[in-house]
């Protein structure tokens, strides 16, 4: 059973990831490959190196300053994803090797329907919380204003269009024990 975990940013999906891991699933997060697959000597920074010269410095991604072109320009946006998706997903399947036979694997995308990643899995689980939780969430745990947080919420599938498209929902309001308890609930459906 191949599963792809998502919600917006702040949603709380990697809180739910942890507990799917607790619950004897297995994690691929997308998020990591992300910045692996744009580490020094990659091919995934040599191509963006090839856009935005100006985001490599010294062999190492300035992520600011690539999060300040491709938050402010659509187009930016999906020449990077264009660039960036195959490695991730070339890296993700080949991470699904280390599975047991048998156990679940949940692939955490944040941008699982906004790609196309849906197609690569079997059941989708979609992480939904209140937009000002999410916003303090973020703001709080990256350091980052409020304006900023809004504009990569911008660029995110709406959650009233997630929605139907998922096969499952967890709410997170923000009680650890309440999140806890839906994520079993999922996961047992899922098992």
């Amino acid at each position: 059973m191949r599963v792809g975990l998502t919600g917006g940013i702040g949603a709380g999906k990697s809180q739910v990831a942890a507990f799917f891991a607790e619950f004897g699933a297995f994690i691929v997060d997308t998020d990591a490959i992300a910045r692996e697959v744009v580490g020094p000597q990659s091919d995934g920074l040599l191509q963006i190196a090839r856009v935005w010269p100006h985001v490599v410095r010294n062999g190492v991604l300035d992520r600011a300053a690539l999060a300040e072109i491709v938050f402010s320009d659509p187009a930016a946006r999906e020449r990077l994803n264009a660039l960036l998706h195959p490695h991730i997903r070339r890296r993700a399947m080949d991470r699904e090797a280390a599975a047991k036979p048998g156990q679940v694997i949940v692939h955490v995308v944040p941008l699982l329907f906004e790609t196309g990643y849906d197609h690569l899995v079997d059941k989708t689980v979609l992480v939904l919380a209140p937009l000002e939780q999410r916003i303090a969430r973020v703001v709080e745990r990256d350091r980052i204003d409020e304006a900023r947080v809004r504009a990569r919420i911008a660029t995110q599938i709406a959650p009233e269009e997630a929605h139907p498209r998922a096969d499952f929902l967890i709410e997170n309001d923000g009680n650890l024990g309440r999140l806890r308890k839906r994520a079993r609930e999922v996961f047992e459906a899922l098992s």
